[in-house]
């Protein structure tokens, strides 16, 4: 599997169903997270199980997202209509009901191919999660194979762990949190954190 952290994010153009319920033809990756942090997120298949979960559960942090200056983009094998369809749908019935982030028809696959995440022999993509910077590289890669449903809050904690650095140029130890004491990149800094935390690690 391609190693992506580190690179440039790929970029792509491709048909989305809009926040508003809109289509647009012509959706370009760089161009819609512009200056912002983005996340893109790719699942297996519409009208499915875990799916709709982490999607629903991407939705509901979206204020947190927005807060955070971060762009959620979620991508699968299926096509606009399929998209606006489960959008449609009330979650009482196995829908979505309205989501508040584009949602990518990537019917010839080139976008999950792109990521690395397609299965081929099944035609779908794993549930794979990339944080984009605003330097436009990718700064955390993560895949589940299909049974495993994601933890979205941990991509809130690893946002705000990236935005901690760029702002103090500290790196962020083991199960760092918001408000918790960085460490300096030297041996120094490393002996100084570990005095104060190693028993809570």
């Amino acid at each position: 599997m391609a190693v992506l952290a580190g690179k440039p994010a790929p970029d792509f153009t491709a048909t989305a169903v809009m926040a508003d319920g809109s289509i647009n033809d012509s959706f370009n990756l760089k161009e819609y997270i512009g200056d912002d942090y983005g996340l893109v997120f790719f699942y297996p298949l519409d009208f499915t199980f875990v799916c709709p979960s982490e999607i629903l559960a991407f939705h509901n942090r979206m204020d947190k997202f927005k807060e955070l200056g971060v762009k959620v983009v979620a991508v699968s094998v299926d096509s606009q209509f399929s998209h606006a369809a489960w959008r449609n749908t009330p979650t009482s019935e196995g829908g979505l009901g309205p989501v508040d982030f584009p949602m990518v028809a990537d019917l010839n696959k080139t976008i999950a191919r792109d990521y690395d995440v397609l299965i081929d022999d099944a035609g779908v993509a794993l549930r794979g999660t990339f944080i984009i910077g605003k330097d436009g590289n990718v700064w955390h890669q993560y895949v589940n194979f299909l049974p495993l449903g994601r933890n979205v809050d941990e991509f809130v904690r690893l946002v705000e762990a990236l935005q901690f650095h760029e702002e103090h140029g500290e790196v962020c130890p083991a199960g760092w949190n918001k408000g918790d004491d960085g460490m300096k990149a030297d041996a120094a800094g490393v002996a100084d954190y570990l005095s104060k935390h190693a028993d809570d690690l």
